[in-house]
């Protein structure tokens, strides 16, 4: 007989150093993707839960946020050994989950690493300035010191990653953290919580509190919560930045995109053809950096779709755990949302050139499947070129001139990751520097920086002026201090608390 509700595991709270299961009564329900079945429920918080996780997060704050550097280096280096050593652990757990297959499970969770070793060599980026006798017997120098309690409010798509981009550096200069992962894969995160304390860290320093909106309000509108980073759609993020700046936080909040790949007429089509496939159904299209359009400079288009044609008849998708290349999409509603914008664009008047509804999988038939879609003419007015789709749907949309192909992006109301393929220098080099895009690649289809280079976007992808990781993150989790300073000399004779003055 099928398992009931209550006979379910209940992934719960991290609060104290310990699982805390919840008392709130509410849960949700958590798929398990490539089989369509519930397979765990997670705890929702409600408000004195919400309340008893920012208390402990605080309480830990000041032997934390006073412990030498040396010695929180040490934590995190711990960590990042556990981590490599064990983190097909959490691989499974994320394709279990999420569905994504495990290559790219593993490969998040190496993206994600690179941030705790950059956060491992924060003491370089926390020195301050000095400048002696800037007066007679006058010294002025600065400081960086933690914030305080800060939270992460993370999405479904990179339950490791996201995470990993802010938490390292959050720890590394001194805070505590709140981590809400999202409810639909949340159990990465106790997994790295209990890694966290395998590692060292001192009870409360870092905290996971599920939950739904209730557990986002809350902690957007405490105020012993200083500051928040938010990885997640446009809407909420723009919800996120109004509310926690109207309750007088910090935020960096990570909204949506519509990524574009410009094709010159001199590109290496096969390397497009290549890249496409990549950017456009790695981990399902489920990723804020996928390439979803494709705008061909004519007369590109027709050699190009047929290359892009042949490679996605060699995918497999289906069960990630079956060594495949695509697994499903992460629930049956998301499924059918994504799968609605190919009706959208085929009534608009696009060419369906292959259809991924229907497709037959290496998995159970119940699973959340949406397979590789490409679709060729694509009106830019259509709800299906102007909104993110957030699944495996790649778009081409033709042009006459690289002008266009610039202007066309330029005018998307997102500016996340772009990129151009081309083997003409000059076209490159004046398309970093006209495009209106946060993150460009050059002959890169998925542009996201090394650790210690900041992500983010332009325009309606990024709410706050502040971007993920990076100096730009190290400068988010911290706030200058700056001290001016004079110690008289012994021989002085007697008491002067003015200001020096010009004779």
């Amino acid at each position: 007989m099928p398992a009931t509700a209550t006979d379910l595991a209940l992934v719960a709270h991290w609060i104290d150093g310990k699982e805390q299961p919840g008392v709130s009564g509410r849960t949700a329900p958590i798929f398990d993707p490539a089989l369509g079945t519930v397979t765990k429920n997670v705890s929702l918080a409600n408000q004195a839960e919400i309340a008893a996780a920012i208390a402990s997060a605080k309480a830990a704050f000041p032997a934390w946020r006073d412990l030498s550097m040396a010695k929180r280096q040490q934590v995190l280096f711990s960590f990042r050994e556990l981590l490599n050593a064990r983190k097909g652990e959490m691989a499974e757990i994320i394709t279990s989950e999420h569905g994504k297959v495990l290559s790219d499970a593993l490969g998040e969770i190496s993206r994600g690493q690179e941030v705790v070793e950059f956060a491992c060599g924060i003491p370089h980026l926390l020195k301050g300035d000095y400048s002696e006798n800037v007066s007679t017997g006058v010294d002025v120098y600065s400081t960086r010191q933690a914030l305080g309690v800060v939270a992460v409010i993370s999405p479904f798509n990179f339950p490791a990653m996201v995470p990993m981009w802010f938490f390292p550096l959050a720890l590394a200069a001194g805070n505590t953290v709140i981590l809400k992962p999202s409810e639909k894969d949340p159990s990465s995160a106790i997994w790295m919580a209990k890694l966290l304390q395998e590692a060292g860290l001192p009870d409360g320093v870092f905290t996971v509190l599920q939950g739904d909106k209730q557990s986002v309000d809350g902690l957007l509108e405490h105020p012993d919560v200083k500051a928040i980073s938010f990885v997640g759609s446009t809407p909420i993020a723009q919800y996120v930045y109004e509310t926690g700046t109207r309750h007088g936080k910090r935020i960096q909040a990570l909204g949506g995109a519509k990524n574009h790949m410009l094709v010159l007429p001199d590109a290496d089509l096969d390397l497009v053809a290549d890249s496409a496939i990549n950017a456009g159904f790695g981990s399902a299209g489920e990723r804020c950096m996928a390439i979803s359009v494709i705008v061909a400079v004519e007369p590109v288009a027709d050699v190009l779709i047929e290359k892009i044609v042949t490679r996605m008849k060699t995918l497999t998708v289906g069960d990630g755990r079956r060594s495949c290349d695509m697994g499903p999409l992460v629930t049956e509603v998301h499924r059918d949302k994504v799968a609605s914008y190919i009706d959208i664009a085929a009534e608009d008047g696009a060419t369906i050139v292959v259809d991924g509804r229907g497709i037959e999988v290496n998995g159970d038939p119940n699973g959340f499947w949406l397979g590789p879609t490409l679709i060729d003419a694509l009106p830019v007015t259509s709800k299906a070129y102007t909104e993110e789709i957030f699944g495996p749907v790649l778009s081409v949309v033709r042009v006459a001139s690289y002008e266009e192909g610039v202007d066309l992006i330029n005018s998307g109301a997102f500016g996340n990751g772009t990129a151009i393929f081309t083997n003409d220098g000059g076209a490159a080099r004046r398309f970093q520097n006209e495009i209106e895009v946060g993150m460009i690649g050059i002959n890169v289809p998925i542009p996201v920086p090394v650790s210690y280079f900041s992500f983010g976007g332009w325009k309606n992808s990024l709410f706050g002026d502040t971007k993920a990781h990076g100096v730009e993150g190290v400068h988010f989790f911290t706030r200058g201090k700056a001290i001016t300073s004079r110690w008289l000399d012994p021989s002085h004779g007697g008491i002067n608390l003015g200001f020096p003055q010009n004779a």
